[in-house]
């Protein structure tokens, strides 16, 4: 699905408006309507509700549902913020509506100061100060209005956005202005900045409305930023020949683990043959002979000339694809055996952990990685391999953008949506994994899983774009039967069977 910017979706209302045709205070009241209903499926009319309207069409909406409300039987006290003495034509529109209600009294228009009502635990607060046009940070008047709302015990809905934070970058925005919303009930999509971390606290729940706006518009428009869902993968997932043997369905070579390390090399192989690779290789050091051969009997051994560390780049002849990094280490010799084997692979990479950790301590070798690599770094991973450490989510997105289309590389910022970058600047938010997920060995078990794609002949976008979807929904699959207090990572691997039978049922 795409993500639109603030901007695109204000050009989406109008092209709705002018096209459908529809009349804007009438898809307003359309929005008002999705907004209600969301709100009386969870608070009874004997909530008390205090609305706090801006002049602007989120002030329009939150007009709308004030009197969408009272129709309901609900108790509603509504505070309109017009302040510049100008409301926008819709919302002026809703306000006359509002105040001609029957046994409505409770309204109070702000334009110099006011007294605050009062807010209790029984309040329900909704929020209809500003929407995704705001483009700076509150101050004054309207961030001492967040704070007593945040600092109040009431229950808060914000409309289309939570006051005061916005749409995309939220860098230089200052936290302590933006309301902490309990439930967000956003118009037609998640916003960008609803899919970044930084952005969490403010939103609560958060429940997308469909107000039908212009699929014609949606179609035709190109967006930077998308979603993956369900729908996605299927159509991406390659089908599985009847006569197929292990020769055509690829041969991955890992290159994993070191003394003490041989677990991420355990985890990763075990991804990569459930993934459903032909045969992996695993180079890897002498000491971890015993325990790989117990652990991943399914695997081919081949073993490096160090006991204890990856030291001398392997051949890679009839190699389909190279995973690298998993528990590794950083020694100077293993990092010279690492850049050697990225110059010398003449297929699809997978560059994770360690390797990417060796990679930021010897920059200059970014100019030397192979077109179409796949990188895999989580934030901190990713701040050393870009040399400078991020302010925000937002930057570091940036920064992850501009590295994949100038290294013409994917890049999966790692995290929850996790973000693939692609080398034409687009971007891949994931919509599956949780927090479970958090534990040493996930990234090991999500390269497993994209090296096995690369192998079997996945392009790299599809590959990278399948590995963290799957990787996810086992996770998910995990959590749901075990919680995610427990789950490890092996339990990812052991419900990658489940993910993909979800997928081709």
């Amino acid at each position: 699905m795409k993500i639109f910017t603030g901007a695109q979706i204000h050009e989406l209302d109008q092209y709705t408006i002018e096209h459908e045709p529809i009349k804007s205070i009438d898809l307003m009241e359309r929005a008002a309507k999705a907004i209600t209903h969301a709100i009386t499926e969870e608070w009874s009319d004997t909530t008390p509700i205090v609305v706090f309207a801006g002049s602007g069409n989120n002030g329009g909406d939150a007009l709308a549902v004030a009197r969408l409300l009272i129709a309901e039987g609900y108790k509603v006290k509504v505070v309109l913020f017009n302040i510049s003495n100008h409301l926008s034509e819709d919302c002026t529109t809703n306000k006359n509506r509002l105040l001609q209600t029957k046994h409505f009294n409770d309204f109070t228009e702000v334009k110099v100061s006011f007294d605050p009502p009062e807010l209790t635990a029984d309040t329900l607060v909704i929020d209809g100060l500003f929407g995704t046009g705001l483009k700076k940070s509150l101050a004054g008047g309207f961030a001492s209005l967040v704070k007593y709302i945040n600092q109040s015990p009431s229950k808060v809905v914000s409309i289309d956005m939570p006051s005061g934070l916005l749409a995309e970058d939220n860098s230089c925005n200052v936290r302590a202005n933006i309301i902490q919303a309990d439930l967000t009930l956003t118009l037609h999509q998640k916003k960008l900045a609803f899919l970044l971390g930084e952005s969490q606290q403010f939103l609560g729940r958060v429940k997308v409305l469909d107000i039908r706006l212009s699929e014609e518009f949606i179609e035709k428009t190109n967006a930077h930023y998308l979603t993956l869902d369900e729908a996605d993968v299927r159509k991406k997932l390659l089908p599985r020949n009847d006569f197929a043997h292990k020769g055509t369905m690829g041969i991955a070579l890992l290159v994993a683990g070191s003394y003490g390390m041989a677990g991420a090399a355990i985890l990763a192989t075990r991804a990569c043959l459930r993934a459903g690779v032909g045969k992996v290789i695993v180079h890897t050091p002498r000491r971890n002979y015993d325990i790989m051969q117990t652990a991943v009997p399914e695997a081919v051994m081949q073993m490096d000339y160090e006991e204890t560390c990856f030291s001398e780049a392997v051949d890679m002849e009839d190699i389909d694809a190279l995973g690298i990094g998993p528990g590794l280490g950083q020694q100077e010799n293993t990092a010279i055996a690492m850049i050697s084997q990225l110059r010398r692979a003449q297929c699809p990479i997978v560059a994770d952990a360690d390797a990417l950790n060796m990679l930021a301590s010897h920059r200059a070798w970014m100019q030397q990685l192979p077109k179409g690599i796949i990188m895999t770094p989580h934030a901190a991973e990713f701040d050393r391999l870009n040399g400078t450490p991020s302010n925000s989510d937002y930057e570091r997105l940036e920064k992850a953008q501009n590295m994949a289309q100038t290294a013409n590389a994917y890049i999966i910022l790692k995290g929850h949506n996790s973000a693939l970058c692609l080398p034409n600047g687009n971007i891949l938010f994931n919509t599956t994994g949780n927090s479970g997920m958090a534990t040493a060995g996930s990234g090991d078990v999500l390269t497993g899983i994209i090296t096995a794609f690369l192998a079997r002949g996945y392009h790299q976008e599809d590959a990278a774009a399948l590995g963290m979807y799957i990787h996810g929904l086992a996770g998910d699959l995990a959590a749901k039967d075990l919680g995610k207090e427990s789950l490890i990572a092996s339990d990812i691997i052991d419900y990658l069977p489940d993910a993909f039978k979800r997928l081709k049922d």
